[in-house]
């Protein structure tokens, strides 16, 4: 999700909030409903969201044009903060 978010960036999301085109959100992602991804919600049809990645150039990028919309949001993404520590 870069520029948006880098490695080691941590994450508050508020769970059931309201989603809008150009949130950040948390998702279940879909065919591996245990595994949780974050993405750029861009729209809402009948079908669900589509999410898509800040950076659609990036190598093994995964998003709505892979697996279609998705209807298993789990939050919005409310603030992005980094650990006292970072690694480098």
């Amino acid at each position: 999700m870069r520029p948006a978010l880098v490695p080691g960036d941590w994450l508050l999301v508020r769970r059931g909030a309201a989603v809008h085109p150009g949130d950040l959100v948390v998702a279940r992602l879909p065919g591996d409903p245990d595994r949780l991804i974050v993405k750029r919600a861009q729209w809402h049809g009948a079908d669900g969201w589509w999410l898509e990645s800040d950076n659609q150039r990036a190598g093994g990028r995964r998003d709505s044009w892979d697996f279609g919309p998705v209807n298993e949001i789990v939050g919005r993404v409310v603030l992005r903060y980094w650990p006292l520590l970072r690694r480098r």
